[in-house]
């Protein structure tokens, strides 16, 4: 496996559990809908995502933010929008709990933002 794919894999694992995290504890915690506390656990995510990602997985340093944030942030943008709609899906549809439906909603979209990141957002 390559130097990208494993920091990949680790700086996607650690935004998508503190996605996860939070949205586990906001919704009992402080009583936020669950797909509320999706929008609260993504604006917090997105950061770890993307400074991991820019620095780790596609050593984008040396790239100016005013190119790779917009470019990131419209690919996490269109993702979340997925995310969204999936996770209401799941809520609506199925019988899943809300942290297992967050839990294969955030693993399905990751290998969208993947190949969103790699070939647009830091290319």
């Amino acid at each position: 496996m390559t130097r990208e794919a494993l920091s990949f894999i680790f700086v996607g694992v650690s935004a998508l559990l503190t996605h996860w995290l939070i949205v586990v504890l906001l919704v009992p915690l402080v009583g936020l809908h669950p797909l509320l506390a999706n929008v609260v656990a993504f604006l917090v995510a997105f950061n770890v995502s993307y400074f991991g990602h820019r620095h780790l997985t596609f050593k984008a340093s040396e790239r100016s933010h005013r190119r790779t944030l917009p470019r990131f942030a419209t690919v996490a943008a269109s993702s979340f929008m997925l995310n969204e709609a999936l996770y209401w899906a799941l809520l609506q549809f199925t019988p899943l709990r809300y942290d297992i439906a967050m839990l294969l909603v955030l693993g399905s979209v990751a290998v969208l933002t993947y190949v969103l990141g790699k070939f647009w957002a830091f290319a």
